[in-house]
């Protein structure tokens, strides 16, 4: 298991996510950017197939078959590959005959989004789960971030938000060592 996985596995998603039908969708471009967030050099690679394997000329980022098109992501966090494949479906999600060249992208920003659940964030979604299961601060992890608070010039409003992430609990024990650290680093920083 990657040592990124319980990080992103305690991120609590719902906001960002929308529902489409009986469907509960994660933003891709929100999961990336959490993504990097916790790991700056996670990557990944969208498969292509045909065409000359020496310079992919004429591959295409899809595969045909008889049962339908497919697209297929790999995301690498912490050295950890996870590959996800994913049909191309149309806005019911139904696969499609001839799809052009938006559902294909569409499907490929689908299945770059889940190959990044495969990693933690976000998972709990597609395990039909509501929220991640998450501990509050114990009053001594937000005494200490209250000292950290303290340490940072200028930090009224900065400093309300935080209190308001302990109070909904965005901030938790899950993710509490990251966000005493990423405190302690600004309030060096604003030195």
């Amino acid at each position: 298991m990657s040592k990124f996985f319980d990080e992103l596995n305690s991120i609590n998603v719902n906001k960002f996510t929308e529902k489409k039908g009986q469907f509960t969708y994660l933003s891709w471009a929100w999961a990336v950017r959490e993504l990097l967030k916790v790991d700056h050099e996670a990557s990944w690679i969208i498969h292509k197939w045909g065409g000359d394997d020496d310079v992919n000329y004429g591959a295409r980022p899809y595969m045909e078959t008889e049962a339908g098109y497919f697209v297929q992501v790999t995301v690498n966090v912490g050295g950890v590959d996870r590959t996800q494949i994913h049909p191309v479906l149309d806005n019911r999600n139904q696969t499609l005959e001839k799809p052009n060249a938006f559902q294909i992208n569409t499907s490929i920003q689908r299945c770059l989004a889940k190959a990044i659940a495969l990693h933690g964030l976000g998972l709990y979604i597609f395990a039909g789960e509501d929220l991640p299961q998450v501990e509050p601060l114990t009053k001594e992890q937000i005494v200490c971030m209250h000292e950290a608070l303290d340490k940072i010039d200028n930090h009224d409003d900065f400093c309300q938000k935080i209190n308001d992430m302990i109070d909904s609990g965005e901030i938790h024990q899950q993710n509490y060592k990251v966000s005493l650290k990423n405190l302690l680093i600004k309030g060096e920083s604003s030195k």
